[in-house]
């Protein structure tokens, strides 16, 4: 499991995942999330993944040990897609605008055999007349399949030291 050429590739479980490989998985997670297609988005997580978002004086610690938003299982990330469709996530009822920015695609391998992602992100939301923006790093862990890439881990890192007054991290981050 090294870096395979000059432009970033890895080789993990039999597949070589460029960069731009990534990258476009990326890009079209960020159209899903925005156009509010969360079957589609729950169809890039393999079966056992994880949806975390740690607090954000978050140093490396255990997410079941330590604070977080969100540490959902594969079966938690399946029943909030199905919340967030439905009538009841009244803070999502209507739908926020999302536009989201990535840059900065690291790409390595991991000891398991998955791809490691590092990336910078900007989510900025529009809801009730207010407008906020969330910043932060990707740390993500993806697992190349067959079908294309899916998700292990996917950790969002918010680069905030506090959320604003009102902030709700009502929408997939």
């Amino acid at each position: 499991m090294t870096v395979v050429d000059e432009y970033g590739a890895v080789r993990v479980g039999g597949h070589t995942v460029s960069r731009a490989q990534v990258e476009d998985f990326l890009y079209e997670e960020a159209d899903i999330l925005d156009e509010w297609r969360y079957d589609d988005w729950l169809a890039l997580f393999v079966e056992g993944a994880r949806y975390e978002i740690p607090t954000t004086d978050y140093t490396g610690w255990s997410l079941d040990e330590g604070g977080s938003f969100v540490v959902d299982d594969y079966e938690l990330i399946k029943a909030r897609v199905k919340r967030l469709k439905s009538r009841k996530a009244h803070a999502e009822n209507p739908h926020s605008r999302t536009h989201r920015m990535i840059s900065n695609v690291r790409i390595s391998p991991s000891d398991g055999g998955e791809v490691k992602v590092r990336a910078s992100f900007v989510v900025h939301r529009a809801r009730d007349g207010q407008f906020d923006q969330y910043v932060g790093k990707y740390e993500h862990l993806l697992a190349p399949t067959d079908a294309g890439l899916r998700f292990q881990v996917r950790r969002s890192l918010l680069g905030h030291e506090t959320l604003p007054l009102g902030a709700r991290l009502s929408f997939i981050l």
